[in-house]
């Protein structure tokens, strides 16, 4: 998990640094991992933070919102979605259930022609502040337990076509493509998750029996996402990692996984990325990092990464960031404690 996520998670603590750093320790992430963009956790580690920080705080939302969610509130969700004939049933109930307890939130479903959207609304005034870092994960925590919990209830992986964010676009954007889909965009009135409107009509295949399961671990095991926790990206993304500077084309890494290249593109659509996706946010992980903690040159850094130009280089991390790369080492190195500031 990209560390993004990980200062998300302990946003709601921001004025509590000293509880923070304990949780991290408590779940083997280093202090230092939230501050660094680079930096990216085990899966396990984060389960493990984002359940402590849960039970620390007896609150499911993290501190997210002026109000706590007590612990239990999800699972009396899980279980009032059973029963649903289908899936459009079930989250209309998840909207009505959220109403409840986060006034704040309006959660529906909207149908246009072919497509299907999930949106999630904030009434009235936007809450909190558009760059308070508690909105942009209290958003990324909501579309990911709710498409999590739809995954389940219909016992297969539902891929989101587009995903609209209501803030800028955050330092750990190019995850979002492995986490949500593929296209993200940012700067929205509201979140907008797109998909197949036919997805509405599966019906719910859980039953009570089937709940204590699910919920085991939870809610930081859900909060990772159903769908096989990306299995083929996460391996797509191991294999480019280890030829690097060199970078396979996508039919040598299908052969080097034991797949066609047409079930290799088949797997990485059901858990909503792509090769190129993939490929992306493993070169812009690497080049954060190294940016930020070694003394290689742009052109080296671009190099290590497989351009065989640095202008190609520069042009794909001002995409990924907004600011030329030798601007974005210059700031982070500027920043208090850095050690070269």
């Amino acid at each position: 998990m990209a560390s993004g996520f990980v200062a998300g998670t302990l946003s709601g603590l921001a004025a509590r640094p000293a509880e923070a750093r304990a949780l991290l320790e408590a779940a083997g992430i280093a202090p230092a991992v939230p501050r660094n963009p680079g930096a990216r956790v085990p899966v396990g580690a984060y389960a493990a933070l984002f359940n402590a920080a849960v039970a620390h705080l007896d609150d499911e939302s993290l501190g997210l919102f002026a109000t706590p969610l007590r612990r239990g509130a999800f699972e009396f969700l899980v279980r009032g979605c059973l029963g649903s004939r289908d899936l459009a049933e079930a989250l209309e109930r998840s909207g009505r259930f959220l109403a409840l307890v986060r006034p704040e939130l309006a959660v529906s479903i909207e149908r246009d022609g072919a497509r299907a959207r999930l949106s999630i609304a904030e009434r009235g005034r936007p809450w909190p502040l558009a760059r308070d870092p508690r909105r942009v994960f209290a958003f990324e925590w909501l579309l990911r337990l709710l498409h999590a919990l739809a995954c389940w209830l219909v016992a297969r992986p539902l891929p989101l076509d587009e995903v609209a964010f209501p803030f800028p676009a955050p330092p750990h954007a190019a995850d979002y493509a492995l986490i949500y889909a593929e296209r993200s965009r940012f700067g929205a009135a509201r979140l907008e998750a797109t998909f197949d409107a036919a997805l509405l009509a599966l019906p719910v295949r859980r039953e009570a029996a089937d709940v204590p399961a699910f919920l085991e671990g939870a809610p930081g095991r859900i909060a990772l996402l159903y769908r096989r926790d990306r299995e083929v990206a996460r391996a797509v993304r191991e294999h480019l990692a280890a030829a690097l500077p060199e970078v396979p084309g996508f039919e040598a890494v299908a052969r080097v996984l034991g797949f066609s290249p047409r079930s290799l593109h088949r797997r990485l659509r059901e858990e909503g990325t792509s090769f190129r996706a993939v490929k992306a946010a493993l070169r812009r992980d690497l080049a954060l990092a190294r940016l930020e903690k070694g003394a290689d040159s742009v052109a080296a850094i671009a190099a290590s990464l497989g351009y065989s130009e640095p202008s190609a280089f520069f042009r794909a991390f001002t995409a990924w960031t907004g600011e030329a790369p030798s601007v974005h080492r210059r700031r982070r190195m500027a920043r208090p404690g850095h050690p070269a500031a």
